[in-house]
């Protein structure tokens, strides 16, 4: 009789605890036992690899800027490592959207496996002074990115954008400066101060570390794509899988495209609105931006330890 009720209650205790052990109740209220129980259950990435799904995970890597430094073309040319899942458009979460919460922010992540990054870019990151407390406030490990381009040139390429889009808005001349007479520069105009490199990193430096920051040259993803992407592979921890195989040069768009995008067998340029053809711009005023910028150039050299040649 004994050893009938012992292999009673030992065949009991898993199932008889998971159906009615007051342990194995779930706390809280009922809201709350059914969101958990619409999440699934942890899997090994071999099930979550045949099932297809995966968790959807806040970014651990973010590019942050800047605007018109080549940003689309690094998170393209990275979407196409296996173990780097991106957000294909800008979130614009730290910026304009952050009010919506960090619940609505990772929604928007596509679902990734064990071992592989969660990645997103938005360009506008950089000069928007709340954005480094608010990646902090989330993440204080998290790897950040910056791509970053001559700052005259990018000027140039900024305007010719919005010239795209608003032909008749005034010449880049007459917008570069606040007194053409006397040569004040208009800070105040975002072509220009997005350029100003050193002042808006400081930001970032009061909430991450440099070795947090990682500084791509734009000049260089477009001159030597897989050198560049060796570096930011290697900063972000992954295995150095894409390699000067992976590419090759348009001459007609005048900068690198892949021989086969993410998910694709085909050869893959970023579109047309890439590589826009710049306006001639009057080299005097030309010559007075990187006067302007000289500067603070300098001051971004030692900042970062790298010297980017814009002079």
């Amino acid at each position: 009789m004994l050893f009938l009720w012992l292999y009673m209650f030992y065949s009991c205790a898993g199932s008889c605890a998971a159906r009615g052990s007051p342990l194995a109740r779930e706390e809280g209220s009922p809201e709350e036992q059914r969101a958990r129980s619409s999440v699934p259950s942890a899997a090994s990435p071999i099930s979550s690899f045949f099932n297809g799904s995966g968790t959807k995970r806040l970014p651990q890597a973010i590019i942050i800027g800047v605007k018109k430094g080549g940003t689309r073309a690094l998170l393209e040319f990275l979407r196409v490592h296996p173990d780097v899942r991106a957000v294909g458009a800008e979130p614009h979460f730290f910026d304009r959207n952050y009010e919506r919460g960090l619940a609505w922010y990772r929604d928007l992540m596509p679902r990734t496996l064990e071992g592989q990054i969660t990645m997103e870019k938005t360009p506008s990151y950089f000069v928007t002074k709340e954005a480094p407390a608010r990646i902090s406030s989330m993440s204080k490990g998290t790897k950040l990115i910056v791509v970053v381009r001559d700052p005259v040139t990018r000027a140039i390429s900024d305007y010719t954008q919005t010239l795209s889009k608003k032909p008749d808005i005034p010449t880049f001349e007459s917008l570069t400066f606040k007194n053409r007479t006397t040569g004040l520069i208009d800070t105040s105009w975002s072509a220009i101060q997005i350029g100003i490199y050193a002042k808006h990193l400081e930001n970032w430096l009061l909430y991450f570390p440099i070795g947090q920051i990682l500084f791509v040259s734009g000049e260089r993803l477009i001159s030597d794509p897989a050198g560049e992407l060796g570096r930011v592979q290697d900063f972000l921890g992954l295995k150095r899988i894409i390699t000067d195989k992976h590419f090759y040069f348009n001459k007609t768009k005048g900068f690198p495209c892949l021989k086969k995008a993410e998910g694709s067998s085909k050869p893959h340029c970023l579109g047309k609105t890439k590589g826009r053809t710049h306006p001639d711009i009057d080299q005097e005023v030309v010559q007075r931006l990187r006067d302007f910028y000289r500067t603070n150039n300098m001051k971004f050299y030692q900042m970062t330890g790298q010297d980017f040649g814009w002079d």
